[in-house]
């Protein structure tokens, strides 16, 4: 397999020249004095260097010898710790963490870069401080100022970790319907009792601390979501100073033995009248838990993405390297056995839909995060209150859809290795297998179609939807050139189509609430498609801009965007006719299933 060498380029192109990040903070007065360009190039450089060099070696070996269990401890695989204490070192879990308890305050535009090389380079080692840096955002969000002093700093540093407690064996994503207890003490703290599984780094041997984040009812608490109360539940119990104390009644029942991300120990944790502390005011739970829900789901859609462009990577060089076959026109290099795989048409195809999916995915990223930091830092409560409902409106979007295409594009380089793809040594199939839970947790990606259609379209009659429409067509208005008039064109017809179909939507599920399962998956699925749209409109408008001198560069960008206009946008007419077919036909005897 081709060693990782993060997409710099890619990168600086997308948060730079496209979305102009470097000037959002410079016009942004809580970010001015925090970052500029110079800072963020050096520390997306110093990323590059800790995940090519120390994290990205041992992700293959992290795949065979797994993280393990014995007698209630987890072992990490070999190098793990290690790599984890260089990335602490650089100071990397704290880069978005707030600078009041030791963090780098970084806005999200950038943090999400960083993931994304992150994931890239090993996914089973990026959850390990991902799940952490959400942990820490619901308690800096939620949390007391005795607790955030005393949990974050150590988080921020790496030296405590985070883990996220919801799932129970009965339950799945029906939170509603935990049955972990929370009985008050007389010294103001909780005994939590209870049994949570699949906990990704719910035990691990990297850090000194594990905070776990344990969603549990406490006594009388109403039935269903408005009964679920937030703990703090740390695995070492802590004396007021941090100092660590006797283990609490925390332990790890087993691990998962998993089709993917072996290296991340995925953990059945039991609490036994363990000791808790409520965040925020009680039965609020779930919504804070939404807090650090979401940050992941942001996180999980870059998953997909860095996956992804792991296995373009791997498969271009592939590509490039493997004889096999004469051009379709007779030999391109008739002095070698054979041409290269490039050749081949079919070959070029694949390669083209990983690279224009996975640019448009990176920029579908970089815009949300972006957004997450105007929801955050704007002065204005207007654009707050704006850039919030986008949130809202392209989270769903972002976990599924990012996660949905990086399946898609691990599969396709698997493709392009032919038989070589489907063996171990060439890593290509381990992607496949890493990349597949990004679809499942952090709310199955039905989920997250019936969240975008429910409750974020259907809820508010379109109106989030209608704010991002008209921000699209101001686009296509003014980025009609002669070159790109064409694809201005094609997108605004898709995204008619799109707006058409979301009203009628919205009044089909009015009368029958089950037109929203029947449609939500194609529904998602289409939106992605059109934004991908708009990612490549505003790509291609800065290529266009930057020809004159160009090395190749910005020409490759023009290149993806048309093949992705004639290839990929053309998928949303076929689905547009699946989502207005109705749930009549999903209606069935389950006799005869």
């Amino acid at each position: 397999m081709a060693d990782f060498q993060a997409p710099l380029r890619n990168i600086r192109f997308t948060l730079f020249d496209v979305f102009g990040a470097d000037q959002q903070w410079a016009n942004t007065p809580a970010l001015a004095g925090v970052v500029d360009r110079e800072t963020a190039e050096a520390m997306l450089e110093g990323a590059a260097k800790i995940t090519e060099q120390e994290i990205a070696p041992i992700n293959r070996s992290g795949d065979e010898e797994g993280a393990t269990w014995d007698n209630g401890k987890v072992t990490t695989p070999a190098g793990f710790k290690e790599a984890y204490d260089a990335y602490c070192e650089g100071g990397w879990p704290g880069i978005t963490g707030n600078a009041d308890f030791g963090g780098f305050g970084m806005p999200k535009a950038l943090g999400a870069q960083v993931d994304e090389m992150l994931y890239a380079s090993n996914s089973s080692f990026a959850l390990y401080p991902n799940l952490s840096a959400g942990a820490s955002l619901a308690i800096e969000a939620h949390a007391s100022e005795a607790l955030k002093a005393l949990y974050l700093p150590r988080m921020y540093a790496g030296e405590w970790a985070g883990s996220m407690c919801l799932t129970e064996s009965h339950a799945g994503s029906d939170l509603g319907i935990i049955r972990t207890k929370a009985e008050p003490s007389t010294d103001g703290t909780h005994k939590i009792s209870g049994t949570k599984i699949f906990i990704t780094g719910g035990d691990q041997d990297l850090t000194a601390n594990i905070v776990h984040l344990v969603l549990a009812r406490l006594p009388g608490a109403p039935k269903g979501p408005k009964g679920i109360s937030l703990f703090i539940v740390p695995k070492i119990n802590v004396d007021s100073a941090g100092e660590l104390l006797e283990a609490n009644r925390v332990s790890c029942g087993s691990i998962e033995h998993k089709m993917g991300i072996k290296g991340s120990a995925t953990c059945v944790i039991n609490f036994d009248d363990a000791t808790g502390y409520l965040v925020g005011e009680p039965n609020r739970g779930l919504s804070y838990m939404f807090t650090m829900m979401n940050y992941e789901r942001l996180s999980i859609g870059v998953q997909g993405l860095g996956c992804g462009d792991r296995s373009m990577q791997s498969a271009i060089a592939y590509a490039k390297d493997r004889r096999q076959g004469r051009a379709a026109t007779g030999a391109v290099e008739p002095e070698a056995f054979a041409d290269t795989l490039l050749v081949h048409a079919d070959v070029r195809r694949m390669l083209l839909t990983m690279k224009s999916l996975t640019e448009a995915g990176r920029a579908l990223s970089t815009y949300v995060a972006m957004e997450l930091d105007k929801a955050k830092y704007a002065e204005s409560t207007a654009d707050k209150v704006n850039a919030s409902a986008m949130v809202a409106l392209l989270t769903p979007i972002a976990k599924a859809f990012l996660t949905d295409m990086g399946l898609d594009v691990t599969v396709m380089g698997q493709q392009v290795f032919g038989g070589h793809g489907y063996i171990r040594e060439w890593g290509q199939e381990q992607l496949v297998r890493d990349v597949r839970i990004a679809q499942i947790y952090e709310g199955t990606n039905g989920i997250q179609a019936h969240d975008l259609l429910g409750r974020k379209v259907v809820f508010d009659r379109g109106e989030a939807f209608g704010l991002l429409k008209t921000e699209i067509d101001e686009f296509i208005s003014q980025a009609s050139s002669d070159l790109l008039a064409p694809y201005c064109e094609q997108l605004s017809a898709a995204l008619m189509e799109l707006s058409n179909l979301t009203d009628e939507l919205i009044q089909k599920v009015d009368t029958n609430p089950h037109e929203m399962g029947a449609a939500a998956v194609e529904y998602l699925h289409i939106f992605g498609y059109v934004l991908y749209g708009y990612m490549w409109l505003r790509m291609a408008s800065v290529a266009e801009e930057k020809l004159a001198g160009d090395d190749g560069f910005y020409q490759s960008k023009l290149d993806t965007m048309t093949f992705f206009f004639a290839r990929v946008l053309p998928r949303v007419s076929s689905l547009i006719i699946s989502a207005k077919s109705g749930c009549e036909n999903t209606e069935i005897n389950s006799d005869w299933l």
